[in-house]
């Protein structure tokens, strides 16, 4: 036995040997150069390529199977003097005994300036589709028919076994300075990645795999340029499908123009998951930086064979806003400074390929705090839904200021104004009466942006608990609001401002050549001055507003719309006083001229309190006309009629005053309201710049002619009584008496 033994040692040593011989004599007395014609053939039939090889072949047997190319490339047959790739070198080699029980272990793998280019031509054919298909071959009409007499086939194809997958075991794979280009002939558009370095560990399935890859990637409209670097471990299981990337990272620069010269750094990590069995992947640990954004999460995508399933957390560090997008090479509209410099943000995310949302966010800008959702139901359509409520916002910090031209038509107004000012309080019961206005007060300036509003897919529910508007501020204020086609909607605007309230809506219509405005608005017991005094004009009267409202406009500019402005509107102001303006003194002036009197000193109040101040409006392209003004006044009652022009912001009034008298204490001697003035209505003319109020008011001296002509008429009729008493008819005497009262 122990010969046997021995022999039989010998015999598979010899055997050995001589395989060892055979592969010596065959790497070193066959050529695989002399062959390239028989190889490229062997392409052609059996993987449908054309495989053009440039330079040598090397090549060993045992105990592994060594090849190595050089300067080759491939090319589809339907176009074989296009290669769609080519590389300089490949080198790997597979031992030949594992082979045989399907098992791959190879050694280093490498690849040497591999190019891959990629192209959809015009019909949007693209070359990588052609990889693997025979070469079209011209045949007669008839070809692929059936030979007469012979019969069809009609056996059902055999299923094939399903293949047990091949165990991979490789020591590791290098790619140095390869290049990957895609081109589409329809767009122009051109993505390439070049400069890749890629490099692992060993290749082993269920075990950790060190990766690192790098590369520069770019587009050329726009033209960008990225440089990435990519690094982890990999781990897959081709059985349970299931495919790992742990300790993910993922950094690099990016430049171009939409980045307008600026460089943005940028890096991502995290545990990566794909799990094809269960139809899940996941993004945990997730951390991405850009610039000064920070942001931490997770994510989870269900139903990855069906329409995928975005959920999972977000979370962004405060951070400056304003810098970053200025850093990123975009700029925001003007806003006040300080603007968008805290901004943090926490929410759930939910979403598909199509849409995002952001619920239960927690929004922290600058001074205020959002909660609520946020989504996007359509990317392609912009479909924007808004759920918000934030304690407190100032709308205009984040609006763009007065443009140079609507300063300057505010100086040249305001110069206007003060020059009326002082010409009214210069001596406001003799003077003239101040000059119409004629500046215009409204900017001409591009108001809304149309295009963007006109494909607006909107629905917005907000409120705060304190928002500032047009330097309002709105306490408990609710806003609500649609668009879409063109047609936007302000549903309800409501809101309670300096313990009145008011509430608006109305409707913006931009699919007309000239944007469509229409708004309904109740204002109930607002202070009037608190109103004006925030939009820094000095008020001329106070009072609780209570105002209603239905007007139109057209036009894409503040002019426009006013100039187009029409509809209705009816107001009342309670308990006010018009401001440095005593219309009772003004009367007691005319009273003392009729009595040949003269006053014995100053006015002793500058304003006049009235209980009532009343009015309907009417508007036509601008000008506001508003027949029944009616003040009710301690000893006075007023009616007026005129035009409030609201192009340049004027008045034009005819005011009527019924006296009762100078009620004070000790009325002034020159102003003691005779019997024969009971019931007279005393003219009083009003012109001049709105915001003047009852400073632009003058009596009307051709008025006050025709009470003097009418008082003396009533004096000789009185003395006719006396001299006729009743030696005459009462009809004569009446004839008498008017002819003097003409």
């Amino acid at each position: 036995m122990k010969a046997f033994g021995k022999i039989l040692g010998l015999v598979i040593l010899g055997l050995l040997l001589i395989i060892v011989a055979l592969g010596f004599a065959l790497t070193h007395l066959f050529d695989p150069n002399d062959y390239k014609d028989e190889i490229r053939q062997m392409a052609r039939d059996k993987a449908h390529i054309e495989l053009t090889l440039n330079g040598d072949i090397g090549w060993s047997l045992f105990p592994w199977l060594g090849l190595e190319l050089h300067e080759a490339s491939v090319a589809t047959l339907a176009n074989p003097t296009k290669p769609f790739a080519d590389l300089q070198m490949l080198g790997l080699s597979v031992r030949v005994i594992p082979l045989l029980r399907r098992e791959v272990q190879m050694s280093d793998v490498r690849v040497e300036g591999l190019n891959l280019r990629l192209n959809r031509d015009k019909d949007g054919h693209g070359n990588w589709q052609d990889i693997g298909k025979t070469a079209p071959i011209a045949t007669p009409a008839d070809a692929g028919a059936t030979t007469a007499g012979e019969p069809a086939s009609t056996s059902p194809p055999v299923p094939d076994k399903p293949s047990q997958p091949i165990r991979l075991d490789i020591d590791s794979l290098t790619v140095n300075n390869a290049r990957v280009e895609y081109f589409d002939e329809r767009s122009g558009k051109q993505f390439s990645a070049e400069s890749i370095q890629l490099s692992t560990g060993a290749i082993h399935e269920g075990t950790n795999i060190p990766v690192k890859l790098t590369a520069f990637l770019g587009s050329s409209q726009p033209v960008v340029r990225l440089r990435t670097e990519l690094g982890g471990e990999l781990r897959f299981d081709r059985v349970l499908q299931r495919y790992q990337f742990e300790d993910m990272k993922f950094s690099g620069e990016a430049s171009g123009e939409p980045l307008q010269g600026k460089i943005v750094t940028f890096a991502a990590q995290g545990q990566l998951l794909v799990d094809k069995a269960a139809n899940v992947a996941e993004w945990t640990g997730l951390k991405i930086s850009a610039n000064q954004l920070r942001a931490l999460g997770e994510l989870k995508v269900n139903d990855l064979d069906k329409t995928p399933q975005i959920s999972g957390g977000l979370s962004i560090a405060q951070f400056d806003l304003a810098k970053f997008v200025d850093s990123i090479g975009q700029k925001l509209p003007a806003m006040a400074e300080g603007s968008l410099s805290k901004v943090e943000l926490v929410s759930r995310l939910r979403g598909t390929p199509t849409s995002i949302a952001l619920e239960d966010l927690n929004l922290k800008l600058d001074d205020g705090t959002f909660t609520g959702r946020l989504a996007v139901d359509d990317f392609a359509k912009q479909s924007l839904r808004v759920q918000l409520k934030g304690d407190t916002f100032n709308v205009d910090r984040y609006l763009p200021p007065k443009s140079a031209e609507a300063n300057s038509a505010a100086v040249a107004r305001k110069a206007e104004v003060k020059s009326s000012e002082d010409t009214a309080m210069a001596g406001p019961a003799t003077s003239p009466l101040p000059d119409a206005p004629t500046k215009g007060a409204w900017s001409t300036e591009r108001l809304l942006p149309v295009e963007r509003l006109s494909k607006l897919d909107i629905d917005a529910d907000l409120s705060f608990g304190q928002l500032t508007l047009d330097k309002l501020p709105i306490q408990n204020a609710t806003l609500k609001a649609s668009g879409q086609g063109g047609l936007l909607k302000l549903e309800t605007l409501r809101g309670e401002l300096y313990d009145g309230n008011f509430e608006a809506n109305g409707n913006l219509d931009v699919r007309q050549p000239e944007p469509m405005l229409s708004m309904q608005t109740r204002i109930n017991k607002v202070p009037v001055e608190r109103i004006l005094e925030s939009q820094g004009q000095t008020p001329p009267v106070k009072g609780l507003v209570s105002l209603n409202s239905n007007l139109t406009g057209s036009g894409n500019s503040q002019k426009a719309l006013i100039d187009s402005l029409n509809g209705t509107s009816s107001f009342v102001i309670n308990n006010g006083v018009l401001l440095n303006a005593n219309l009772e003194q003004q009367l007691c002036q005319g009273i003392a001229t009729l009595n040949r009197k003269t006053l014995n000193g100053p006015p002793r109040g500058k304003d006049t309190p009235f209980e009532e101040l009343k009015g309907n409006l009417t508007f036509r392209n601008g000008v506001a006309s508003n027949p029944d003004l009616k003040v009710r006044i301690p000893g006075l009652t007023v009616k007026g009629n005129g035009d409030v022009d609201l192009r340049v912001l004027g008045m034009d009034y005819r005011v009527g005053i019924l006296i009762e008298g100078d009620k004070s204490d000790m009325p002034d001697p020159a102003c003691q309201v005779n019997e024969r003035y009971v019931g007279i209505e005393w003219p009083l003319r009003c012109r001049g710049p709105l915001e003047l109020g009852a400073k632009a008011c003058r009596l009307d001296n051709d008025g006050l002619g025709k009470i003097a002509a009418k008082l003396a008429g009533d004096k000789l009729g009185d003395k006719l009584e006396e001299k006729l008493g009743d030696k005459v008819s009462p009809e004569l005497k009446d004839a008498l008496k008017g002819l003097f009262k003409r």
